[in-house]
């Protein structure tokens, strides 16, 4: 299968952004993509709860995802919409920042609600308090299609191994990890974490990303790191993005699962122990 990662650089306006990622996806598809991706919150990045709340719609009436769920079903293709802010009908308001697998008929084959909330001081100048705006999903989430059966995940998700390990050993060969990264803890983690969890679970991993500023409806705006990355089972890098919006491709050979596997039957090999 021939993929292509979608590398975006946001505003917090998403009709603005909506017309940029469909054209992007038409030239993945162009260049031979069946399974194209996007990055986290493709709709918009924005650091303001007021503004999220007065552009975010809930999952039926977004119409980020209808255009994209119609582009998926013209084109015949299977879209990985890597996440969407979204409103929901929970007691606290927070939004769902939600990934959906989109199949060739435009219907909604899986749906994953980001588990793990990015909260954390990066700097002096740079806090940010995920679960402030957004509730934890619950569940994890495996995805079957013809081609492969995907593992979901997104973005601060990469730093619990232990979700990954069950992905695996649920039957993922392919994770996706769609992702708005800090430009600073990126550069300093991005790729190995990325490269780490492909080594450990045996998956080819897809990371499709955001990249460079975002500008806000009078805020600061954030700095994402880019660098949109595909990683083999055995770990090596299999295509980098660097640090323009554009499409990325690379061709899944799902035999490189099982190679890895079998020279590194890791996976099987749990044990039960004590403490600490």
């Amino acid at each position: 299968m021939r993929s292509a990662l979608i590398q975006l650089n946001v505003s917090d306006d998403p009709a603005a952004n909506l017309p940029v990622t469909l054209d992007l996806v038409r030239q993945a598809v162009a260049g031979g993509a069946g399974f194209v991706l996007t990055p986290e919150l493709t709709n918009g990045l924005s650091s303001s709860r007021a503004w999220q709340r007065s552009v975010f719609r809930h999952e039926e009436e977004d119409a980020t995802l209808a255009a994209l769920r119609a582009e998926a079903k013209a084109a015949g293709i299977w879209l990985l919409i890597g996440s969407l802010g979204l409103l929901t009908h929970d007691a606290d308001g927070r939004f769902a920042n939600r990934s959906l697998l989109v199949g060739p008929d435009g219907g909604i084959a899986a749906r994953y609600d980001k588990i793990h909330m990015f909260d954390v001081n990066v700097s002096a100048t740079e806090v940010y308090r995920e679960s402030e705006g957004y509730r934890p999903g619950t569940r994890a989430v495996v995805a079957e299609t013809p081609f492969a059966r995907l593992g979901m995940s997104v973005c601060y998700d990469i730093r619990f191994p232990a979700l990954y390990r069950r992905l695996a050993q649920g039957g993922a060969q392919v994770i996706t990890v769609p992702a708005a990264f800090n430009h600073i803890t990126g550069a300093a983690h991005w790729e190995t974490l990325l490269r780490a969890r492909a080594i450990e679970t045996g998956c080819f991993v897809l990371a499709p990303a955001q990249t460079g500023f975002h500008p806000e409806t009078g805020g600061k705006g954030r700095r994402t790191h880019g660098h949109s990355l595909a990683i083999a089972p055995w770990g090596e890098v299999l295509a980098d993005a660097g640090t323009a919006p554009g499409v990325t491709f690379v061709d899944l050979d799902l035999a490189r699962v099982e190679e890895a596997r079998h020279r590194v039957p890791s996976l099987s090999h749990d044990r039960d122990f004590d403490g600490p």
